[in-house]
């Protein structure tokens, strides 16, 4: 299985984009936060610009593993468990936590990426794919994020954005 070395956030499509040697082998419906873009600390929004996979949390955990403050709470995500606590936003299997590369934009000050927590991870099943409903995170379905994080290393570099990517939607993968 190649690496990947880039990925590409489209937030109009709701989708990520995976490359490697700049083929497109991948791409997956994903989940971006309801409140649309931005950077600002607090905004529960999905920041913008060039980030990168700062670091990879849950290698070795079940699917839908339960995360909380990046640790394993001890439990598996369930719809009994959803029952009981209904409110929670859920952060499942695995975690790729970003770090953004442009100061002033996504990086330090009340912009920073890797301070307001933004990671691509997995939610229940339950949730739609497709649609913006996250609280800024990215969100995948678990079993495509298992086999994204297997293939990103450290420090690959994420571009999110809000153009469309017509071009990619239905290309061939390599």
């Amino acid at each position: 299985m190649v690496a990947l070395d880039f990925l590409h956030i489209s937030l109009a499509d709701q989708r990520l984009y995976g490359f490697a040697s700049g083929q497109l082998t991948l791409r997956y419906n994903i989940s971006t936060a309801r409140n649309g873009a931005g950077e600002r600390n607090g905004s529960g929004c999905t920041p913008r610009g060039l980030h990168q996979v700062r670091a990879k949390i849950g290698d070795g955990l079940p699917n839908a593993a339960v995360l909380r403050g990046r640790r394993w709470t001890g439990e598996v995500w369930s719809p009994e468990l959803h029952a009981q606590f209904p409110s929670r936003d859920w952060v499942l299997s695995r975690i790729l936590w970003l770090s953004g590369c442009e100061s002033g934009r996504n990086r330090l000050g009340d912009v920073d990426t890797f301070r307001r927590y933004i990671y691509i991870h997995g939610t229940p099943d339950s949730e739609p794919m497709g649609v913006a409903l996250s609280h800024g995170c990215v969100r995948m379905r678990n079993s495509d994020l298992l086999a994204l994080f297997a293939r990103v290393p450290a420090h690959c570099a994420v571009q999110i954005d809000e153009a469309a990517c017509p071009a990619w939607a239905d290309a061939p993968l390599t």
